[in-house]
């Protein structure tokens, strides 16, 4: 039985069999004695994105009381569900993405605590997921971007738009007026040069 530790691009948290390509946290969010989630679903403004494999070290998937590990299928769909990388186990990861965002978004000498917070007024609206309007025309947005019509979510990378699922990305015709789901402060990160890595099913 798969364990309730898959994101969506939306921020919520499932269970299923498809595995992730990147690991990451919002703090313990869970019981280490049944492995099942509390009913909050963050318990720290930091949600970070972290590697699977870091220094050889090995974890037992929500066995204590420790951060509870989440997986998503790639970055942009972490970047979509309000995460941003680790500068532990990512430290040049998250620093050149500090580096876009402080471009991007016109500020200088940024601290992580500070850049959390931006990303947590822009992630949630009233302990939901927050969508906003699209800053430009759908195939103008970044590659990475992450947008939700019909209540499918979709990427957009290369000029064309691709559909989200937990097995990869798909080719499909969006219908309905679409939101942005990715936060528009990383969005202007995208725009001033970071890439989020994708799913080999983006290419």
């Amino acid at each position: 039985m798969p364990l309730q530790n898959r994101v969506t691009p939306t921020g919520d948290i499932i269970a299923t069999e498809h595995r992730g390509t990147f690991t990451g946290n919002r703090g313990i969010i869970h019981d280490p004695a049944t492995k099942t989630l509390l009913t909050k679903r963050w318990s720290t403004p930091a949600w970070i994105t972290c590697l699977c494999e870091f220094r050889g070290w090995r974890r037992s998937v929500m066995s204590r009381r420790s951060w509870t590990e989440m997986f998503f299928l790639d970055e942009a769909t972490a970047f979509a569900a309000g995460h941003r990388p680790c500068f532990f186990c990512r430290r040049a990861d998250a620093k050149r993405f500090r580096g876009c965002w402080e471009r991007g978004n016109g500020v200088t000498g940024l601290s992580a605590k500070a850049m959390d917070a931006v990303l947590h007024s822009e992630r949630l609206e009233r302990g939901r997921k927050r969508l906003h309007p699209l800053p430009t025309a759908l195939l103008e947005l970044p590659d990475g971007a992450m947008v939700q019509a019909n209540g499918e979510s979709y990427l957009v990378t290369g000029g064309k738009v691709l559909r989200w699922s937990f097995a990869g990305y798909s080719h499909a015709d969006m219908t309905g007026p679409p939101m942005l789901l990715t936060p528009p402060s990383t969005i202007r990160a995208f725009q001033a040069g970071y890439r989020p890595m994708l799913h080999p099913s983006a290419n």
